[in-house]
């Protein structure tokens, strides 16, 4: 930098050089267990507190960027004459400079945010972080295919379609109760032309009653991609599941919400999942709502992209926020629905707390393509190799891992001939490790997708010898307190043509 500027000296006695610039008793075992449960955690996060606005991002020092102009220098090829005996001259740094040009003992330069990742996403909280790495996932997912940064499509099925879900945002009865800094992002969207209507009052054609995650993505072109095109979103808020755990084909599940979030990253769209209700309409139903929000989890944090734990804020409600069919959320109706009103009374209703996760999920999503700091920090995951020596740990339930075996190590190349499986089972497989303080039934799946055969095995000690129990996707077991494993593992068809490729691992407390 001394050098340009010596440079610019001189030519400026010529010329002129321009400026720079978180337990009950346990429960009977369900049908298929080899041989428990503790409440939820339900506390209330409803995302940033009343008044606390966003960063300055005017204070981010690494944000700057040089407008260099565009007019040129016309040069004068007859030079004057030059005394070059120069003065001395204390050659200052421009006051404005890009990152990669600052001096490492610049004491006004902000420090790079560090970038550790992936992201891991604990439950516990509404909105899932946003660290460093994963905003620059979202940043990356967004230079691909530019779009309309006022834009969101709604993706889903009853409880997407429902007036009651956002559109309110779109008129000026909002109560906001002290969360001024979300007025900003309600009316950045409501300016949003998202195919001739705002995104909140938009009839999107990849929202239906009834639908399924399968729904969104059949057909060629698919409704999801119909929507992408007519719409040109920068942002989709996707929830699908409730119709699904009435297919109980979570494999399939995972495999469509994996394909949509597939199909709109690789294409500029950033999708902002949302955990499902639970089903108070059906028991049996509703045991299977923690794996499937699981996957959801799961497949947002192997993504990288925001999770809105929907579910959990509806828990404490009365009646778990839910309408009196006991499915779909309820609406806040003091006198004619006030599905915006974000008040002590309104957020005692389903609906109401699903606009106000959901417009926070989209005012941090938005900060960061603004080009505002993340406003969390590092939370990476454990980086392992997954093996005997080195495995996965799983400290905590539910517990989810979107990994791949093609790149993994293989261990146990003779099988596991203790759970009388004569399957080839001598493909790479990735090792896990779950330690529990206190007597558990765990419920465990290994979710794949087409010519992928991943199988899942349950040790009890780090051994093939010590298998308890083996499936191609789903094991229930009663665990005592202490450590075992589990090891998904790539099946070997005949011919020796290794099935591995990428799957999902979703380890819940059995309810």
């Amino acid at each position: 930098m001394r050098s340009t500027a010596l440079i610019c000296l001189l030519a400026a006695l010529a010329v002129g050089c321009d400026d720079a610039p978180e337990a009950p008793d346990p429960a009977p075992l369900p049908d298929g267990a080899i041989d428990a449960t503790t409440p939820r955690d339900a506390g209330v996060d409803l995302g940033r507190p009343p008044g606390d606005a966003r960063p300055d991002s005017a204070a981010d020092d690494s944000a700057v960027a040089l407008d260099a102009g565009a007019d040129g220098f016309a040069l004068d090829m007859a030079l004057p004459e030059v005394d070059m005996a120069l003065p001395e001259v204390d050659v200052a740094l421009p006051d404005m400079l890009p990152p990669d040009m600052q001096p490492p003992d610049d004491p006004d330069m902000a420090p790079p945010e560090p970038v550790e990742g992936p992201t891991n996403y604990p439950a516990g909280q509404t909105q899932s972080p946003i660290t460093p790495a994963v905003a620059e996932s979202l940043r990356a997912i967004a230079a691909r295919v530019p779009r309309q940064g006022d834009v969101f499509s709604k993706i889903g099925a009853s409880s997407t379609v429902s007036q009651s879900f956002m559109q309110c945002f779109a008129g000026d009865d909002i109560a906001l109760d002290g969360r001024d800094h979300l007025l900003d992002t309600i009316e950045h969207f409501a300016a949003g032309d998202a195919g001739g209507s705002d995104p909140y009052t938009r009839e999107s054609l990849s929202a239906t009653v009834g639908w399924s995650a399968l729904s969104a993505i059949a057909g060629d072109p698919s409704p999801l991609q119909r929507e992408v095109e007519a719409a040109d979103p920068r942002f989709a808020i996707v929830m699908y599941g409730t119709n699904d755990i009435q297919r109980r084909d979570i494999d399939g599940y995972a495999g469509d919400l994996l394909t949509i979030v597939e199909t709109l990253t690789a294409q500029g769209v950033i999708p902002l999942l949302s955990s499902i209700m639970p089903r108070d309409d059906d028991p049996e139903a509703d045991l299977l709502v923690p794996s499937y929000n699981a996957v959801v989890r799961g497949v947002a944090q192997g993504h990288q992209v925001p999770f809105i734990d929907f579910h959990r804020e509806l828990l404490p409600l009365p009646d778990h926020g839910l309408s009196g069919d006991r499915l779909h959320p309820s609406v806040y109706r003091p006198a004619g629905a006030r599905a915006c009103d974000f008040g002590p009374e309104g957020l005692g209703y389903g609906y109401n707390i699903r606009n106000l996760v959901t417009i926070t999920a989209l005012d941090r999503a938005r900060a960061i393509l603004d080009g505002e700091p993340a406003p969390d920090p590092p939370q990476p995951l454990a980086v392992q190799a997954g093996t005997f020596d080195d495995p996965h740990p799983i400290t905590a339930l539910p517990y989810t891992h979107l990994a791949d075996t093609r790149d993994a190590g293989q261990d146990l190349v003779d099988g596991y001939p203790a759970c009388d499986a004569g399957q080839d089972e001598s493909g790479p497989e990735r090792v896990y490790r779950l330690v529990l303080d206190r007597p558990t039934i765990i419920r465990a799946w290994v979710l794949d997708r087409g010519d992928v055969d991943v199988d899942l095995h349950l040790l009890g000690d780090r051994d093939a010898a010590s298998c308890l129990d083996r499936d191609h996707r789903e094991i229930v077991a009663s665990l005592d307190p202490g450590e075992w494993w589990l090891v998904a593992d790539t099946f070997v068809s005949a011919g020796g043509a290794e099935r591995a490729g990428e799957y999902l691992l979703v380890v819940v407390e059995h309810q």
